[in-house]
């Protein structure tokens, strides 16, 4: 039987529009089995239905379809069968126009086949159990609403408390009427925090073994609990494309697996006896705020930086605290958002997007430091510029690189672009020495600013228009700029040669 392409409203039980009296519908064959729900009704009077169901139906018919010598045959099995092997949920007949009484053969096929059979009394319309359905489903909505958004408040205000995460947990699985529990890091054993949370130690680890850091609600058996577990590896971050969430069931009990976190390892399961709706929404909820809970500041990560930051603070060189914050070269970023302004969150976001949580936000531009062997992509609603890998030294380099190619990206309107590599040129028989003493020689007339203006322009390929939009200022501004430097330098910026040789210049005189 095919599983019915479920709308996005809750079911209704059959059992809830058999108990509505002012339809008067009365169950006279298959199974009587309270657990069985329908997903829409429908009327059709077709001797073959399959085509135009979707499955879960409560399929209304007043028997216009049956011949006179249905009874004699297999018709109404073959009918039935129909029904079922489409998903069908329930038959409801009418006694109206065309039939006195429900065909015996139509009920002793529905027994046979165990689909519930409605009889629907001449004064209720079909359409009046098709509008008690939606009521039922709206009421039915209007309740998981409620039952969200009171788990929502509760969940929230049990990660306020003195111990946290075994406060979410116990939230959770009262919830959802079961057990919840944290794993840490595969082969990872539990430490505690000053928070109250339990995290792991990844030095203690040893492999194959995932720890129970906190559990709450009544614990499940050893198959389930052994399960549960497995879920948990599926879900573990292990590289690209490791699902974020799993399901499944064992011995009769409902499990679910969530990764937390930016991929710390830690894991929340959930086994319930039921799977009613809304429980992944309200386990979803529970999962954001575990995954704040075990966050980089809760598993070490956090206090790193804190330690960097503090030793740069007191004059320590770059490259002295950097092996704190991670090994390896490092890319700068520049993003500036398309929608103005920029906010905290959205800053945020953007470093999480891009694996770090190493963030500066500035007026008009977000700042973030990621490790090398992280490749930036491009990210909706923003532009980017990527500087070269560099050391820790180099850092402030990689930022004058990340800063210009955010200009080049926003002059070619390209969502990112990123420093080019060098390779050996001409220019490179030069030694550095000489290059530079040339470069600043010639430059000298030049104020910082005009020589930004006069890189930019010549990057660009003599494009006012490019060139204002990568400064942020008007294209006449560029104009008179550019006007400036020909006049201070007393050369023709129009000559190839005096503009391959100021490139020169620019590049290696940088100041």
């Amino acid at each position: 039987m095919p599983d019915p392409a479920v709308p996005p409203t809750p079911p209704v039980a059959l059992s809830a529009l058999l108990a509505r009296e002012d339809l008067g519908l009365r169950q006279i064959a298959g199974p009587m089995d309270t657990n069985t729900v329908i997903h829409w009704a429908h009327t059709s009077e077709m001797a073959d239905p399959y085509p135009y169901l979707l499955g879960g139906e409560l399929l209304l018919s007043a028997g216009v379809h049956i011949p006179e010598a249905a009874g004699a045959g297999t018709y109404f099995d073959d009918y039935v069968s129909r029904i079922v092997a489409a998903g069908g949920a329930a038959l409801g007949f009418g006694l109206a126009p065309v039939h006195d009484t429900v065909p015996r053969a139509l009920v002793e096929a529905c027994d046979t086949y165990e689909l519930p059979l409605l009889e629907v009394p001449p004064q209720t319309t079909f359409s009046g159990v098709a509008r008690a359905v939606w009521q039922l489903m709206a009421q039915a909505r209007h309740a998981e609403l409620r039952r969200v958004t009171e788990a929502q408040q509760s969940l929230a205000a049990a990660a306020s408390r003195p111990d946290p995460v075994r406060a979410v947990l116990r939230q959770l699985a009262q919830r959802v009427g079961g057990w919840a529990v944290l794993y840490g890091p595969e082969g990872a054993e539990s430490t505690s925090t000053g928070r109250g949370a339990d995290v792991q130690r990844p030095e203690a680890a040893s492999a194959g073994r995932a720890a129970e850091v906190a559990a709450a609600g009544r614990e499940p058996g050893d198959v389930v609990r052994g399960a549960l577990a497995e879920l948990a590896a599926v879900v573990r971050p292990s590289g690209p494309g490791t699902p974020t969430s799993a399901t499944d069931t064992a011995a009769g009990t409902h499990l679910a697996a969530y990764a937390l976190g930016a991929g710390q390892g830690f894991v929340l399961g959930v086994a319930a006896p039921h799977r009613d709706t809304g429980d992944h929404t309200i386990a979803s909820v529970a999962a954001v705020l575990l995954s704040l809970l075990t966050g980089e500041h809760q598993s070490g990560s956090g206090a790193a930086r804190s330690s960097a930051l503090v030793r740069l603070l007191l004059g320590a060189e770059p490259e002295a605290v950097a092996p704190l914050l991670g090994g390896g070269g490092w890319l700068v970023v520049h993003g500036s958002p398309d929608a103005q302004p920029c906010d905290p969150v959205a800053a945020a976001a953007l470093g999480a997007a891009l694996g770090s949580p190493l963030v500066d936000l500035a007026r008009d531009v977000v700042r973030v430091l990621v490790p090398a062997d992280r490749e930036p992509a491009p990210q909706t609603g923003w532009t980017l510029g990527v500087s070269a890998p560099a050391t820790p030294r180099d850092w402030p380099a990689a930022d004058t690189q990340a800063a210009r190619a955010l200009s080049r990206a926003r002059a070619t309107r390209a969502p990112l672009h990123r420093h080019g590599t060098h390779r050996p040129a001409l220019t490179d028989l030069l030694s550095p020495g000489e290059a530079e003493a040339h470069a600043r020689a010639l430059l000298a007339p030049l104020t910082p600013p005009l020589a930004e203006t006069l890189r930019t322009w010549l990057s660009l390929h003599g494009s006012w228009d490019r060139t204002a939009v990568a400064l942020a200022v008007h294209r006449n501004t560029v104009r008179q700029r550019i006007a400036r430097c020909a006049a201070l330098l007393g050369t023709d910026l129009d000559d190839p040669d005096v503009r391959m040789e100021l490139w020169f210049a620019l590049r290696h005189g940088e100041r």
